[in-house]
């Protein structure tokens, strides 16, 4: 076993991976925000308690969500005094397929 010492640096990622770079929002928890503009005061809590920075402001005003990046986890719409965030069902896509053609192999 290795001492310490001799391990490398940890939490290193060569590059960087921010939000930005790396879509995770593909495995949603099965529900998603869904914004209300009308009942937004702009407070921004929602933007501030994101863990995953997918509350997208432009001029100090919530616009919407990156769904590339949002998990499901609802903290937004937890936080949010005017419930102008709200979790909904998200709609599960059906695959899109085209009939096979004669001695083609089709992978479900």
């Amino acid at each position: 076993m290795k001492r310490y010492q001799e391990l490398p640096i940890g939490g290193v990622i060569p590059g960087g991976a921010t939000p930005h770079l790396v879509q995770t929002g593909g495995w949603r928890s099965g529900k998603k925000p869904s914004f209300n503009e009308k009942l937004c005061v702009n407070c921004l809590l929602c933007w501030a308690h994101c863990p995953e920075a997918t509350i997208v402001v432009e001029r100090l005003q919530m616009r919407g969500f990156s769904y590339d990046h949002c998990k499901g986890c609802g903290i937004c719409s937890q936080v949010c005094p005017t419930q102008a965030i709200t979790m909904v069902e998200e709609a599960k896509s059906k695959p899109t397929s085209s009939p096979a053609k004669a001695g083609e192999e089709v992978c479900v």
